[in-house]
């Protein structure tokens, strides 16, 4: 507690990262040789030696490796259009791991900022910058995320206000936060959330008593999926500053 409270006052900045992890960022070493050079006491932070590999840093912080200072690689930003029967995870598992379509290095040091489950298609971030995403998933920043929604039943007319108020999920306390419905047809409709709960778009549509046959995301904030099925960019500069308004 002492050494992250000191970390802390110096850069008052609580969006950082594990020590270990920007010693990878920093050199080709894989995160087990970052651990074991950590604790074997070859790295210090501001001229103070640390063992710790989970300690959170600051690319600002002095950090050295063997008295050398480092320097971390350029954080990287990608959108990604998820194909269906893949995994939001760098892993496989029962379907292949979406991180499959990257073909780029260092990929294991990726994560993606906001996941869609293995039967939803649509816009994916990823990204090695723990604050950006931070800012994305946070509930509080109150990022839209818009979905095309293909239904069993006709959409009922009292849906949208329903989803404007607020509905009750099942097994939730709280209602859902205030969500926009757009109507495209009769059963596909848009739909504007603001929260990431465990499968919240087909909760809610179940908790009006209809079912999602199809899911989509197309939208982040400001940022719209523009590419096809499969396929992936780096974001522009304007695309990743867009998320500067969800900072504190």
């Amino acid at each position: 507690m002492r050494i992250i409270a000191a970390l802390v006052s110096i850069h008052d900045d609580i969006f950082g990262m594990r020590l270990d992890k920007f010693l990878c960022k920093s050199t080709e070493l894989t995160r087990v040789q970052s651990v074991g050079l950590i604790e074997s006491g070859e790295v210090s932070v501001n001229g103070e030696v640390f063992t710790d590999p989970a300690v959170q840093v600051h690319e600002n912080n002095r950090i050295t490796l063997s008295g050398q200072v480092l320097t971390p690689r350029a954080s990287r930003y990608i959108m990604m259009h998820k194909p269906l029967d893949t995994l939001s995870s760098n892993v496989d598992g029962d379907y292949p791991s979406v991180m499959n379509c990257l073909d780029i290095d260092k990929v294991c040091d990726l994560h993606i900022a906001g996941r869609l489950d293995a039967d939803t298609t649509g816009l994916v971030l990823v990204t090695d910058d723990g604050r950006w995403s931070f800012n994305i998933i946070n509930p509080k920043y109150h990022c839209e995320k818009v979905y095309r929604v293909s239904l069993r039943d006709p959409i009922a007319a009292d849906v949208a206000g329903k989803f404007a108020l607020g509905v009750q999920l099942q097994g939730e306390q709280s209602l859902t936060l205030p969500a926009k419905l757009e109507v495209v047809s009769s059963k596909e409709v848009l739909l504007t959330i603001t929260e990431g709960k465990y499968h919240q778009v087909k909760r809610m549509f179940a908790a009006v008593g209809n079912r999602v046959n199809g899911l989509h995301r197309q939208q982040i904030g400001e940022i719209k999926l523009d590419i096809g099925l499969g396929q992936w960019r780096y974001l522009t500069a304007e695309e990743i500053n867009s998320f500067s308004v969800f900072q504190l």
